[in-house]
């Protein structure tokens, strides 16, 4: 599905990713790993078209999309939840959920019910303003709005920063049944092993800008743990 080869990005005369190389496929759950400051949401940005590259290839479904914008990378099914969520606190829920028909194409439509069967919280409070949700709600919020372009890849940088546990368990279950129900591949940029190990099933561990290891999450031992990310 995604395939990435090369890639190389600089923040003025800082090299910030390194020659990265890795493959996302279809209908799984793919985890960006490492610990803080080694690249991890910059590769997101990069991978969403927010980032330029210096050099490289990222090639989803057969679309060669280095320089592509990120509407582009949006309108072919690729969906990004920023870290942070990025929610619009003064628009009410359902209104911050259309944001997502922005980023695809065609006249926007009313939300899915799909959508909201994966977050009913947000059908009940889909007229209250977004800055009016808890973090956790929040969320849940910013990646509805990402669903309603039906991608076939979603990103997800850090969805379980500062949440509380139960709406954690929530989101991972969203995670499990987009890949296992809908097929659509999850990209997670994530740090809390925990959360990790319910939902992916693959792993790309960063470290100072270059891939240090991938594999299959079963791979994952405590040697590249200890190594890799434990602070």
């Amino acid at each position: 599905m995604l395939t990435v080869s090369g890639v190389n990005h600089f923040y003025g005369q800082s090299h910030t990713l390194w020659d990265v190389s890795f493959d996302v496929p279809d209908g799984q759950c793919t985890c960006i790993m490492g610990r803080n400051g080694v690249g991890k949401t910059t590769l997101a940005k990069c991978l969403m078209g927010l980032e330029s590259v210096k050099s490289g290839e990222i090639n989803f479904n057969g679309v060669e999309l280095h320089k592509a914008a990120a509407e582009i990378r949006a309108r072919i099914g690729i969906g990004y939840v920023p870290q942070g969520r990025q929610i619009f606190p003064l628009l009410s829920v359902e209104e911050n959920i259309r944001t997502g028909f922005f980023g695809k194409a065609g006249k926007p439509g009313s939300v899915p019910e799909s959508v909201y069967q994966m977050f009913p919280v947000l059908k009940e409070m889909r007229r209250r303003r977004g800055g009016d949700l808890s973090g956790g709600q929040q969320q849940q919020l910013a990646i509805a709005r990402a669903l309603v372009i039906e991608p076939k890849l979603l990103i997800l940088d850090e969805p379980a920063e500062g949440i509380q546990p139960n709406v954690v368990q929530e989101i991972a279950d969203v995670v499990n049944r987009l890949n296992t129900e809908h097929g659509i591949a999850v990209l997670l940029v994530e740090q809390k092993l925990p959360f990790i190990r319910k939902v992916s099933d693959n792993f790309i561990l960063v470290d100072r800008g270059r891939v240090a290891a991938s594999g299959q999450l079963s791979e994952l031992d405590e040697g590249l743990i200890g190594e890799y990310l434990t602070v």
